[in-house]
């Protein structure tokens, strides 16, 4: 069976600016596609301006589209708590506010059930000095964010956020997840 004939799932992960969580999980074999954009709030259409401004509850969210016989939700959420620092309440590093709040938006009971085994797993190894605060909730509504933002630090990587935040951060995914990585031609 041939990728193109196998099924996809989704997954929605926010962890802070969805720069830097979209350009590593874009990297990964098995993701399809992931894209930018808000989930979580209770404004229709949100766009940039108003998620920043943390009125509209919308958090930053990237949705990957994957194929789970080649990466599974287990993989990625394992990932998407080695790219963020799960136990900042409502911020990441310099970005604070809710719409950085690190959430998993979970879209089956099946995805309920496994992220909150992995939470408790990491809590129990101690791998962070502080509680895990990371939210779980069902998937909403998702809206893409504008057009801009998508594969921005892809686009932009002599930008000054990227390079101080992204970069090193990209080079720490790589190095940890090398055997994940699509081939370079891929990505």
């Amino acid at each position: 069976m041939t990728t193109s004939m196998q099924q996809t799932e989704m997954a929605t992960f926010g962890a802070g600016c969805f720069w830097c969580l979209e350009a590593a999980l874009n990297e990964l074999t098995g993701v399809k596609q992931a894209i930018s954009g808000y989930m979580g709030g209770q404004t229709a259409n949100p766009d940039y301006r108003s998620v920043c401004s943390g009125n509209t509850g919308h958090a930053e969210v990237v949705q990957v589209n994957f194929y789970p016989e080649l990466i599974s939700f287990v993989d990625l959420c394992q990932i998407f708590f080695s790219l963020h620092d799960p136990t900042q309440l409502n911020r990441q590093g310099n970005d604070i506010g809710t719409q950085y709040r690190s959430v998993i938006f979970t879209h089956s009971e099946q995805q309920q059930q496994q992220a909150n085994v992995i939470m408790t797993e990491l809590e129990q190894q101690n791998l962070f000095d502080a509680p895990i605060v990371t939210e779980l909730s069902p998937a909403s509504q998702f809206y893409p964010a504008e057009a801009y933002h998508q594969g921005y630090y892809k686009q932009n990587p002599n930008q000054g956020y990227c390079q101080m935040l992204i970069t090193p951060k990209m080079a720490k995914f790589r190095s940890k997840h090398q055997q994940m990585l699509k081939n370079k031609t891929e990505r």
